[in-house]
């Protein structure tokens, strides 16, 4: 029968041969992220983030991965994802190696914790900065480049790196998120409305939601709710999110496997944000 037939199903979760841009690929998500792609085939991954110390030490642990394809390799691309020149300085850079690229991986963030009344301006405008305009720059700098070789049958993928935060409320109290959750709620509305006009240039864009996970951005926080083993305990599956909850994720999205997914915003987060009695007291964390 048709709907049994699945032609090369074992290739349906490969990103082999396709090249990847990661910002804020130097350390925990991206990283994670960066490595998932490299292993499930691509030939290409330019890591950004803005020291480039970060980012030559990150490809050096990529690069000796074991089980790569021949040839495959990560290449260290320092660039500040928050401003448009470090965008156009990154889009320029990654031209210069390659015609094309098939995924985006906007994961670059920030986030400033401070009380209501004394909250500074500057961080919440620097936070906004990069997890909002710098994500639709980086969309709109990449998409020729994204176009290249994008068809209706194999598009391009820009994956936004979003938060639980964006979808409830974030952190209150002495340490509260607002500009960080408010971000994460602009920029996954950011990724549906980019969907609506990327997808007749076949790319398509979703946006991906964790909850906790253990990294240098989240390990504050982990500490003012009473620590990892309070807040895994808490969460409907017991546990915190480990590194192959957002590889699989990626690479669904990015593979032949997540094609026609399109405007989404995926929560990774074990179903913590649904469960009852979510909201927190005021000044406990929410990632």
């Amino acid at each position: 029968m048709a709907d049994a037939q699945l032609p090369d199903f074992p290739s349906l979760f490969s990103v082999k041969g396709k090249v990847a841009v990661v910002t804020g690929g130097s350390r925990g998500l991206g990283l994670t992220a960066a490595s998932a792609l490299l292993q499930a085939g691509a030939s290409l991954v330019f890591i950004s983030s803005r020291k480039a110390s970060a980012c030559e030490s990150a490809c050096a642990v990529l690069n000796a991965l074991p089980n790569l394809a021949p040839g495959a390799r990560a290449v260290s691309v320092p660039a500040d994802a928050a401003t448009l020149a470090g965008v156009k300085h990154l889009v320029s850079t990654v031209a210069s190696h390659t015609p094309h690229v098939d995924i985006l991986l906007a994961n670059a963030g920030a986030t400033w914790g401070a009380p209501f009344d004394s909250h500074p301006d500057e961080a919440f405008a620097k936070v906004m900065d990069l997890n909002v305009r710098g994500v639709f720059n980086l969309a709109r700098e990449f998409a020729p480049l994204l176009q290249k070789r994008a068809s209706v049958d194999d598009p391009s993928r820009i994956v936004i790196t979003a938060s639980v935060a964006g979808l409830g409320l974030g952190t209150l109290g002495a340490q509260g998120t607002y500009g960080y959750s408010a971000s994460k709620a602009a920029v996954i509305h950011l990724g549906r409305n980019l969907a609506v006009e990327l997808g007749p240039r076949h790319i398509t864009v979703n946006s991906i939601c964790p909850g906790f996970f253990p990294s240098k951005m989240s390990n504050g926080l982990l500490e003012l709710s009473g620590g990892a083993g309070k807040i895994a305990e808490a969460n409907p599956m017991k546990r915190l999110g480990r590194p192959d909850d957002i590889a699989g994720v990626v690479v669904y999205l990015a593979s032949r496997a997540g094609s026609h997914v399109n405007g989404a915003a995926i929560e990774v987060d074990g179903g913590a944000l649904w469960q009852r009695g979510e909201l927190l007291e005021p000044g406990k964390a929410r990632l």
